[in-house]
């Protein structure tokens, strides 16, 4: 039978647990309403801007015997390199979140090798980034303190060579990968293909009517700066969806490990209340053995 000061100390220990797990769901609760509001105005936004891509290039598409000149709608048959951009939390304490995206750039990686493309990965979160380096797998590039805190500047800048290394045909591909925002109890995985933009989408008959009134001369221009920008907010967006989910995973381990603990409070005082009834008993034992041995 465990000692009364060791299960003293452990209910303590546990209660103190019980306490900060509690908290920090208070927190990732207060913290989701925040992020969940953005990500489905950002998501608003995102949708807007892939219908008005998907109107031009349908546009051009249907008028230019050749199809899209622009090799950001050009399928290629046989990629070379592609480019994997992951993005995880900062941050631990959120269950399976952060290993559901590394076991999908690893299932992306592993698809790529068999086909023989090189794979140039680049990282956003510090779990991930530190996952991949402690199994020596080389990062192309890598950036810390952005999932946590998702920021358009930076996050155009890190996604500004992949676009322009796709454009001048140096990679052959650009896959973000990251677990975004489902409700308040489910996260969802994405494996996107955000180069090429796939062109299957775009059908003439839905481009007749169009209310978005372009120049000949400039669709052109116009496609390839909204390529751009498509890209850049779609990195973007993804930062934004991500942090919500994390929130939402967070909360629900927080929860977890509260309710946990408080049962494991119940089982040490249901041990502790066993130990000092034995202890009772074995003082009341004694203290009869003491009084016989008198008489």
């Amino acid at each position: 039978m465990a000692n009364l000061k060791d299960i003293q100390r452990q209910i303590k220990s546990v209660t103190n647990t019980q306490k900060t797990t509690r908290a920090m769901k208070l927190v990732s609760t207060a913290k989701l309403r925040r992020a969940e509001e953005l990500a489905k105005r950002s998501r608003l936004y995102a949708e807007k801007m892939n219908q008005v891509i998907a109107e031009i290039a349908g546009r051009i598409k249907c008028n230019k015997v050749g199809g899209i000149d622009n090799r950001c709608f050009t399928k290629i048959e046989n990629p070379k390199i592609i480019d994997i951009v992951f993005v995880t939390a900062d941050k631990g304490l959120c269950a399976g979140f952060n290993i559901q995206t590394i076991k999908a750039v690893n299932k992306l990686i592993a698809g790529f090798k068999e086909k023989n493309v090189k794979v140039r990965l680049r990282g956003i979160g510090k779990k991930g980034i530190e996952y991949f380096k402690y199994n020596e797998v080389e990062l192309f590039d890598e950036v810390s303190n952005l999932s946590s805190k998702p920021d358009k500047v930076r996050s155009d800048e890190f996604i500004s060579s992949s676009i322009e290394d796709y454009k001048y045909g140096k990679i052959d591909g650009l896959y973000i990968v990251y677990n975004g925002y489902k409700s308040i109890i489910a996260q969802e995985l994405h494996v996107n293909q955000v180069l090429p933009v796939a062109t299957e989408q775009f059908e003439c008959n839905e481009v007749q009517n169009s209310v978005i009134e372009i120049e000949a001369q400039d669709e052109e221009h116009m496609l390839d700066s909204l390529v751009t920008k498509y890209v850049e907010y779609n990195l973007y967006y993804s930062l934004i969806d991500s942090v919500a989910a994390e929130h939402s995973a967070r909360m629900q381990a927080m929860d977890a490990a509260t309710n946990n603990a408080k049962e494991m409070v119940k089982s040490l005082k249901v041990e502790f209340n066993k130990a000092r009834q034995a202890a009772i008993t074995t003082e009341l034992i004694e203290i009869i053995s003491g009084v016989e041995s008198m008489k």
